[in-house]
């Protein structure tokens, strides 16, 4: 990142730290490495379809184990 100005240098600072202290929750959270948290949750997809006006999303079919990691990350019981 070549940033040149205070301000720029600031918001970039400001981006990094944010990054790291979010990574760190969700390590802390769930116990995993953040990588390994990423690998897991990148395949989910949800969809979202609009046929005639009307808009119907649909969440992805998750796994248990999936949903624990999930579960640890919000604090709450999802539901299906």
């Amino acid at each position: 990142m070549f940033v040149r100005t205070k301000d720029a240098i600031d918001a970039h600072l400001t981006i990094v730290f944010t990054a790291l202290a979010v990574a760190r929750t969700i390590q802390n959270r769930t116990g995993l490495a953040i990588r390994n948290v990423i690998r897991q949750l990148r395949p989910l997809r949800s969809a979202t379809i609009a046929i005639n006006g009307a808009v119907q999303t649909f969440p992805p079919e998750l796994d248990p184990e999936r949903r624990t990691l999930l579960d640890a990350l919000t604090g709450k019981a999802l539901t299906k």
